[in-house]
């Protein structure tokens, strides 16, 4: 099981926690998120780590501008991106994000295979970085054979649910977690003693 440490924004914090070689590390593009980060650069980390670009609804000149500068690996979308702007997107793989409640429509995922990745995140008041969890039971009606992302709240007291997860047929296409605001001392400051007891019980 892989995993995402996204919202890092301060490049000290970003060169620390990067020294735990998490498999993925997110960045945001979002003006309006506390985590975004701004002018800030990221700083030359360990080769195997994935950088992704978070973006909510950008124009592609911004996207694409962003990626060259930062050099990221992956783009995540995670605003109420077209499929018609995702065949914009070109050389990189993308990672698209879903905002899951109990009436959420899996078939509108349909529109969206040529993404090389889905992330589930939990439906709340902002685009991502609520910290509250979904019901993962609702995966069951996910029928499309293309790996995931789970996100949404998940904290070191998350661990035995998501152990059960694992244990479970829903789980079968889920290639990553995602963590964000559960391992916050502050917005887009992680905790790195807790981060690296949650990858020791992982």
């Amino acid at each position: 099981m892989k995993l995402k440490v996204c919202g890092m924004k301060y490049p000290e914090n970003i060169k620390l926690i990067s020294e735990l070689g998490p498999d993925f590390m997110g960045f945001i593009f979002y003006k309006n998120s506390k985590r975004y980060i701004d002018k800030h650069d990221i700083p030359t980390i360990n080769k195997n780590i994935k950088k992704v670009g978070v973006f909510v609804d950008p124009k592609i000149e911004y996207l694409n501008k962003m990626v060259n500068k930062h050099e990221l690996d992956i783009v995540q979308l995670h605003g109420n991106e077209t499929p018609e702007f995702i065949s914009k997107i070109n050389n990189i793989k993308i990672i698209k994000a879903f905002a899951i409640d109990p009436n959420f429509n899996f078939n509108v995922l349909k529109n969206y295979l040529s993404c090389d990745y889905f992330l589930f995140d939990t439906a709340g008041k902002l685009p991502g970085g609520n910290g509250i969890s979904f019901d993962w039971n609702i995966l069951s009606d996910y029928k499309i054979n293309k790996p995931f992302f789970l996100s949404g709240g998940i904290g070191i007291n998350s661990l035995k649910k998501f152990k059960r997860f694992l244990n479970s047929v829903i789980s079968k296409n889920c290639v990553a977690i995602d963590i964000n605001s559960q391992f916050e001392i502050d917005f887009g400051i992680k905790d790195f003693q807790l981060i690296k007891n949650f990858i020791n019980e992982l």
